[in-house]
């Protein structure tokens, strides 16, 4: 269901939406006001925590005995802990670290001008495509580009065609080549498909993707595996095993935040003349939570409370908890869906999404929405960005 008035849609009155965007501005404001030391103490474990998991992970590979009867237990000890560290690295790190949620520190080293994540998006690209794009434009149909990531129909406003009759085979590749898929999604395919790209800056992104893209198979599937000497074969399966784990965790935790029953999708009317409390309510009406304990949480980057995460998308991860509880009083108090459920439930509800939205919606439901045209805009021509959502930038050295 798309929305083309947030306001009307919930029914509330100018001084009521006003009032809810005065109170989510005085939760932003307790967090920063309070961020010290034990936050900056959460992040700085993390990473001692993750980069230990993988300097274990590698030692493990590389020193097993070469028996066949010790190397499948190292193998699988190796891997696990290499796939552990590599979701903690994108999830709760990396993805955290580049939206600026630690900037307040003033740490170079943890800092989201300087981030550079174990994965094949390059960063610069990454901070474009989902800081500046997706936070701000979060599910309006012909705006963010992660609705379906490009490949996948996903909202029934969007005109289905007979390549969509494929979206089980698609979202297979999507979620095993996840990293892949991501690096591939700055460059805006519907753009290329309809001849649209700068053909310079598609050129300069691809070179920019081909650069990291190729580091990070070396590294995985070259370097690790000659240090291994005769366990090349066992470092190098354990490896793609790892990198496996953490597209599939990844995809399923992102796609849990945004295509469950319950998050909404906008026409770009709801754009026009949006106020800040307008776009706060936008973000509690199109993201989804799903419950769990504080391990599956982090292990998820806490976007288990992607409703707080898309309201709040700069204040440190680790506090996303307790904002979780202030969010849905509020939702309460206005009688505003707060969307939440296990994660299982959440997954189930996308995947039947996807494989419904394959088919044509007169197969799938006696109504059939007007197709909504994809008209996307140049970054020149969208509005400013808010400065809650990071920074980025465009080629800044980049251009070679």
């Amino acid at each position: 269901m798309a929305i083309a008035d947030v306001q009307e849609y919930t029914h509330l009155t100018d001084d009521e939406v006003e009032q809810i965007g005065r109170e989510l501005d005085r939760i932003r404001a307790d967090v920063e006001e309070s961020r010290g030391a034990a936050d900056a103490a959460y992040i700085n474990r993390m990473i001692k925590v993750q980069r230990g998991l993988a300097a274990a992970a590698r030692v493990t590979l590389m020193t097993t005995c070469h028996s066949r009867r010790a190397r499948l237990p190292g193998a699988i000890a190796g891997g696990a802990m290499l796939g552990v560290a590599k979701i903690l690295e994108n999830m709760e790190i990396g993805h955290n670290v580049m939206h600026g949620q630690w900037d307040w520190m003033n740490d170079p080293e943890i800092h989201s001008s300087s981030w550079e994540w174990d994965t094949a998006q390059p960063a610069e690209q990454w901070k474009h495509s989902h800081n500046y794009i997706h936070h701000q434009f979060t599910n309006v149909l012909g705006y963010d580009n992660d609705i379906g990531y490009g490949v996948l129909r996903v909202a029934r406003e969007q005109r289905w065609n007979p390549t969509h009759l494929g979206q089980p085979v698609y979202n297979a590749l999507l979620a095993s080549l996840f990293q892949w898929g991501v690096a591939l999604h700055d460059l805006d395919l519907e753009k290329i498909r309809k001849g649209e790209k700068d053909p310079q800056e598609m050129k300069r992104q691809l070179k920019q993707i081909w650069r990291k893209g190729r580091n990070q198979a070396l590294k995985d599937y070259v370097v690790y595996p000659a240090l291994s000497g005769p366990r090349w074969r066992t470092t190098m399966k354990a490896n793609a095993v790892a990198n496996l784990s953490r597209n599939l965790w990844s995809y399923m935790i992102i796609f849990c935040g945004h295509f469950p029953d319950g998050a909404l999708h906008f026409t770009a009317e709801e754009l026009e003349d949006e106020t800040r409390a307008e776009w706060y309510l936008r973000q509690v009406l199109g993201a989804a939570n799903f419950e769990g304990g504080p391990l599956l949480h982090i292990l998820s980057g806490n976007l288990g409370f992607q409703i707080e995460h898309h309201l709040f998308p700069d204040l440190p991860s680790n506090r996303y908890a307790e904002i979780s509880v202030k969010v849905r009083a509020l939702c309460e108090k206005y009688d505003l869906p707060y969307t939440t459920g296990p994660l299982h439930r959440q997954y189930g509800q996308t995947l039947r999404t996807i494989l419904k939205l394959s088919l044509p919606n007169g197969l799938t439901s006696p109504d059939s929405p007007p197709p909504v045209e994809r008209g996307r805009k140049s970054d020149a021509e969208l509005p400013a960005r808010r400065s809650e959502l990071g920074g980025w930038s465009r080629g800044a050295g980049q251009a070679s």
